[in-house]
């Protein structure tokens, strides 16, 4: 088994809230890879002091623990009590009602002798990749059906935040019941020969800046590497200006990016 993860703040003078794990039993029959990106709030008062990396990895840090040694539980299942219980570790101090309490999009991918089984939460992206070669992306679309003129707006754009209301998209937040919202499923082992995760800074390289698409995405980091792929990107956005794209409607010049990459 090989597994490559990398991570790049898209700014060295602020910390990276993006955040990555991986853990393989010693047995060998399986594992699990986690991607958070923690999504950055606009200045202003948030209702709370612990920032966005510190929900991050108290987050994925519970994640990656439930998701090795809870077998029987199923990822959306693991994620609420994540959530839960990284909750309940700011509640008494801060104010978890606010539409912009520290918050992550959420990848998970756990694999054990019979199935691969995976969770999706926003615009984070999980790829498959068959023995034949065939690259599958697994995503949640719902940010990118938000029309670009909303995004533009910050209020506006917390009214769609995990709101109960058409047209709304979902992170993980303070509450547990986000995790229903979440694209889930599970493939046979034997029909994924590789996987990899990406934050939406790294998967620039195919969504934003189209130089090719997931397969060729996927290819990259089979050859070159996770690192090699963020600085792919990182070149194409110096590149770019000011990195912004009809496609990149929301984007940073440079965002923080993460990629993992494992072989099965």
């Amino acid at each position: 088994m090989r597994i490559d993860l990398s991570s790049a703040p898209g700014d060295p003078e602020r910390p990276n809230e993006d955040w990555l794990s991986a853990s393989v039993p010693t047995s060998g029959e399986g594992g699990v890879l986690v991607a958070l990106d923690g999504v950055t709030p606009p200045r202003g008062d948030v209702g709370c002091g612990h920032g966005v990396p510190w929900f991050a990895s108290r987050l994925g840090g519970r994640l990656t623990e439930l998701s090795g040694s809870r077998p029987d539980m199923p990822l959306d299942r693991i994620l609420a009590e994540a959530i839960r219980a990284t909750a309940d570790a700011h509640r008494d101090t801060c104010d978890l009602s606010h539409a912009r309490t520290p918050q992550a999009t959420v990848v998970v991918v756990r694999w054990d002798a019979e199935y691969v089984e995976h969770l999706v939460l926003s615009d984070s992206v999980l790829l498959l990749r068959a023995p034949e070669g065939e690259v599958t992306a697994v995503l949640d679309d719902r940010l990118d059906r938000v029309p670009p003129e909303v995004l533009r707006s910050v209020a506006a754009t917390d009214a769609l935040r995990n709101a109960d209301v058409a047209g709304a998209f979902f992170t993980a937040a303070a509450d547990p019941a986000v995790a229903a919202r979440a694209v889930t499923g599970r493939v046979p082992r034997a029909r994924v020969a590789a996987l990899a995760v990406l934050t939406d800074g790294a998967s620039r390289w195919t969504d934003t800046f189209r130089e090719g698409d997931w397969a060729d995405c996927m290819a990259v980091l089979r050859k070159e590497g996770a690192e090699a792929l963020i600085g792919r990107v990182r070149t194409l956005e110096s590149a770019a200006g000011d990195g912004r794209t009809p496609r990149s409607k929301r984007s940073k010049r440079h965002d923080d990016a993460s990629a993992a990459y494992a072989e099965l």
